[in-house]
């Protein structure tokens, strides 16, 4: 026995000329990706202004981050969060029947396809893309945000909705025909049981993204939190900087504990 063992490892496969061959290969494009790394833009005072930035964070300007006003901290992170809440809900909303419309086990296979290719033109253009074009659109401020919140939310949402419909147990659907169940008590009592814990998971998973997503958004004058952040370390402004990224981190820290804990809810029922 133990000489058949011994013969079948000997005859075994030598790959250790294909695994060194791969791992060649792979040393050679990181030292050639690493060839393109410039450091040239790194200086002295690059780390004195990251320094500053850390600074401000633990020293912030407590005026503007306890200001009740339109300009207060407040208020910004109070707009930040209607604009990525409002577009999470808006998203969700019309992603519902463009997910039936492109679950391959509901539609014909070239209606699904149509629907998977806009899904998949939507989800290719970045925010901050989307972001400038309904500034054109709508002009600056909180309602091209929620425009382009709820357009990025389309794409993500409606992907991981046609996976839960396609996931579906069809048995009780089958069960619920051999009852006599309509059309609607079968939708009601057999899909929608089924879809809604993971459509809601899904919607609050991409609220975090969209809070994250619409104070960048700021930036470029879609409303929210970005802009104050972005104006107030272009003016070496770093105490207000500080206090924008003091706000910031607690409501996230906030907003990602309350959606976790919503989140185990709905998986454990």
């Amino acid at each position: 026995m133990n000489e058949r063992i011994k013969k079948a490892y000997d005859a075994r496969p030598k790959s250790w000329i294909y695994e060194l061959t791969i791992a060649v290969i792979v040393v050679g494009l990181l030292i050639w990706s690493g060839t393109s790394v410039e450091t040239s833009g790194t200086t002295q005072n690059g780390a004195k202004i990251a320094m500053n930035i850390l600074s401000g964070i633990f020293h912030p300007d407590t005026k503007l981050l306890f200001n009740m006003t339109t300009q207060g901290i407040p208020y910004l992170l109070l707009e930040t969060i209607c604009i990525a809440f409002m577009g999470t809900v808006v998203g969700a909303i019309i992603s519902i029947p463009l997910a039936f419309l492109s679950a391959s086990n509901l539609t014909p296979k070239p209606i699904a396809f149509a629907g998977r290719l806009i899904i998949m033109a939507i989800r290719t253009i970045p925010s901050l893309v989307y972001g400038l074009m309904f500034i054109r659109v709508t002009g600056p401020g909180a309602f091209a945000g929620l425009l382009t919140m709820s357009l990025c939310s389309v794409g993500m949402v409606t992907k991981m909705y046609i996976e839960a419909i396609e996931d579906l147990d069809t048995r009780v659907i089958e069960s619920l025909d051999a009852a006599g169940c309509t059309t609607w008590q079968k939708i009601r009592y057999g899909i929608i049981p089924q879809l809604m814990p993971n459509f809601a998971s899904t919607a609050i998973y991409r609220f975090d993204i969209n809070l994250r997503d619409a104070t960048v958004l700021g930036i470029v004058g879609a409303g929210g939190i970005g802009a104050p952040l972005i104006f107030a370390m272009n003016s070496y402004r770093w105490n207000e900087a500080g206090a924008v990224l003091a706000g910031l981190i607690v409501l996230v820290l906030i907003v990602e504990f309350i959606s976790t804990k919503i989140r185990v809810k709905l998986a454990r029922g």
